[in-house]
Order: structure tokens, then sequence, then C-alpha cells
């Protein structure tokens, strides 16, 4: 895809779906996609409520 515009050039070939079975390295061992996807859910669920201190001064709602 060029420049990130998501439209596909003619002529190109489509991205292959991302497969769950074949592993990545990492620090020199193999990792699942599946364990990447699930930290990757994690950490954003962590960092999730960090804006709300900010969001509530700026609107006054709280617990929203």
């Amino acid at each position: 895809m060029a420049g990130g515009s998501g439209v596909r050039r003619a002529g190109t070939p489509p991205t292959p779906p991302i497969s769950m079975s074949r592993a990545t390295t990492l620090c020199g061992g193999p990792v699942p996609p599946r364990r990447v996807i699930v930290h990757m859910i994690a950490e954003y669920a962590r960092h999730n409520g960090h804006a709300d201190p900010l969001r509530e001064r700026v609107d006054g709602a709280t617990g929203v």
C-alpha cells in the first residue's frame, strides 16, 4: 500500500491475512501471534483510563 493510504496499487498482490499459527521471534525465541495480540489488548486496557482525569477537568463529568 502506497503511503499508508489503504489503497492498493494495480498489479500488487493483496496483503496476506495474519496467520495465528505462524510464530514470530522476540528476544531470540518464538512468540505466537495470539500472545502478541493478547498482550496488546492488555496494554491498551491497562492504559485506557489515564486520560480520564483530564477529560473530567474539561467537561466536568465523572464516571462516564
